[in-house]
Parts: C-alpha cells; structure tokens; sequence
C-alpha cells in the first residue's frame, strides 16, 4: 500500500486545489495537494517538504483531518492522511501541475477530482 499525505489548505473560505499534469498518472484529475511518504519519514515532515517542493510553501502547523483508504486499478492502494494546513508562508506557486487554483468547495464540486479525494470535497462542502 501507498502511503499519501495531502494538504488541505484554505484562505478566505476558498481551499488550493492542483490539476495533475497531461502525460502523467490519472492527467487532468484535480487533487489536494501532497505526496508519498518516503520511508522514515512522519505524516507531517512529508507533508512540510511536498508543499514545499509542489508550491514554494512553508506551512506553520498540519492537523490530521481524515485517513482514506482508496484502490485505483492502475495504481493499487493507496492510503491517504488529508491534513488541515494550519497557517503557511509564501504565496503558493505552480511549480509542478498543470493548474492550481483557489476554490469553493461548492466549486470543487464541479472539477473532476481524484476518487479518493472527492469524500473529502463533500465532507468540506457539507460543512460550509
């Protein structure tokens, strides 16, 4: 199984999603922003260092929002700990996607999102 983390980040009641690259794995799929656990390393170090490398980003403080666990037929299990961002440095740039933008989550509804991340696209539209 694949271990994920993936930040869940929001600014004025809009949250940073990113659409993966054409040519790449699930292409065009919209997605939380994140990576996979390299071995030894916590939940939150992946986190500090995907959001850096992904976005220019420093984030100050994660909270674990929920663990999904999701099977893709080219790609097998993957479990992913969506974090809450608690508060981050820099202002997010598109280093490595083919686009990244601030959405409602009403918005998000309306994007064509990763399996595994659409349970969490409800779960924050439910609470808005």
């Amino acid at each position: 199984m694949t271990r994920v983390a993936a930040g869940i980040i929001e600014r004025n009641g809009r949250y940073l999603v990113c659409q993966r690259k054409k040519g790449g794995r699930y292409e065009f799929k919209w997605e939380f922003p994140g990576g996979k656990l390299e071995p030894g390393e916590t939940v939150e170090q992946c986190l500090r260092r995907e959001l850096h490398e992904e976005l220019a980003i420093d984030i100050a403080h994660i909270e674990p929002y929920e663990t999904r666990t999701t099977f893709y037929e080219n790609g097998g299990d993957f479990e992913v700990v969506f974090c809450r961002v608690n508060g981050f440095s820099g202002e997010p740039k598109n280093i490595v996607f083919q686009e990244i933008r601030w959405a409602s989550a009403e918005e998000m509804t309306q994007l064509d999102f990763l399996e595994g991340n659409k349970p969490i696209v409800e779960r924050l539209r439910g609470q808005g």
